[in-house]
């Protein structure tokens, strides 16, 4: 009975084994199969609409690739501005064999950009897809190329940040999360993108963090001392009393710190910005200043060329800031002109106190 036993565990082994090579003679024999795939464009000449930029524009389908055995295909879909894919750009990848991809007007003005094509000057977009398998992008195939005569539309700025907003009745915006209430103060953006700040005035109260105006989908508030959560029935973080505090939050550990600060003693009559961004470096646009925080200036959805620019006081040289750092930063008195690479419209923050400014693209 004990070797009947013995003989069914060998046999099962031996078996287990045999499948196992089975399966890894299968791996080493897939093989690609197929020829180039074949792109097929719903047009050949494309003038976007900048009027509806979330309309369908363009759909893109290509023949499936080939392989020896049936496995699952992913598939990457390239745009460039030349035949020869010098600035190739993925408009898309797919997953489990899907062979198709539609796009908005919106994403293909987008992707025009990022690969240098000028607005409201026809030109080849050229596209091509890439077959891979397995977790190793193995066995890759790239189709023949395809093009289609693309007219763009100026598209915004190529701003690959997110933004989050105080709320609360400690803070300037008070508990209105509507789009339109230009009170809800960004945070700093940091080198680290996980990594966001605020130095400035709390009232006594509570307030939490949101991602989107005129949402609580994303938001963070308080999951304890000195830590964040993203429940919607997370807790205020707490102000006890009146006074400028310095808040970091760190969106990836979850984790915040608050620390009270003296109070800035330098305040100034007018912040402006003079610069080529608005034609020349000889006009000051003014900034308005906070009710709130007598420290914080703004202006919102205003009129930029592409160019330089600085923040200045009292509409004098004898205070300015600079860095050279576009869209954010901490600037310093007397620091480099700010560089704006994109025409466009744009929400301005400036902290006199701090000298840190965020400049966000209205969309």
């Amino acid at each position: 009975m004990k070797n009947h036993i013995l003989n069914k565990i060998f046999f099962a082994f031996i078996l287990l084994i045999g499948i196992i090579s089975c399966e890894e003679r299968e791996e080493l024999l897939v093989e690609s199969n197929g020829s180039a795939m074949v792109l097929d464009l719903s047009a050949d000449k494309l003038i976007l609409d900048e009027n509806f930029p979330a309309n369908p524009a363009l759909t893109v389908t290509w023949k499936p690739a080939v392989y020896s055995v049936p496995v699952e295909i992913k598939y990457s879909l390239e745009v460039s501005s030349t035949e020869t894919f010098e600035t190739a750009h993925v408009l898309t990848s797919t997953l489990e064999s899907q062979n198709y991809a539609s796009f908005t007007n919106k994403e293909i003005n987008e992707a025009a950009k990022k690969i240098g094509l000028l607005p409201y000057v026809a030109k080849n977009m050229y596209f091509r897809v890439k077959s891979y398998i397995g977790s190793t992008n193995s066995l890759q195939q790239t189709s023949v190329v395809t093009n289609i005569l693309l007219t763009p539309y100026a598209a915004s700025p190529t701003y690959e940040y997110t933004d989050l907003y105080l709320i609360g009745d400690a803070t300037a915006g008070g508990w209105d999360n509507a789009a339109t209430n230009m009170n809800l103060l960004p945070l700093l953006k940091t080198s680290n993108s996980k990594v966001y700040e605020f130095t400035g005035f709390f009232k006594t109260g509570g307030f939490k963090i949101i991602k989107d105006k005129g949402s609580w989908e994303a938001q963070y508030g308080s999951g304890g001392t000195g830590v964040l959560s993203t429940d919607g029935g997370s807790g205020n973080i707490s102000i006890a009393q009146d006074g400028y505090y310095k808040l970091s939050i760190n969106t990836a550990a979850l984790t915040y710190t608050l620390v009270s600060i003296p109070a800035p003693t330098t305040t100034y009559n007018s912040i402006s910005i003079i610069g080529s961004v608005k034609g020349n470096w000889d006009t000051d646009t003014q900034l308005i200043k906070s009710s709130f925080n007598p420290h914080l200036w703004m202006i919102t959805g205003v009129e930029l060329n592409a160019g330089e620019f600085k923040f200045r006081a009292n509409n004098d040289w004898a205070v300015s800031w600079g860095i050279n750092s576009e869209f954010f930063g901490t600037t310093t008195i007397g620091g480099a002109n700010i560089p704006l690479s994109s025409e466009w419209k744009y929400d301005i923050y400036f902290n006199d106190a701090t000298g840190d400014y965020t400049l966000i693209p209205v969309q």
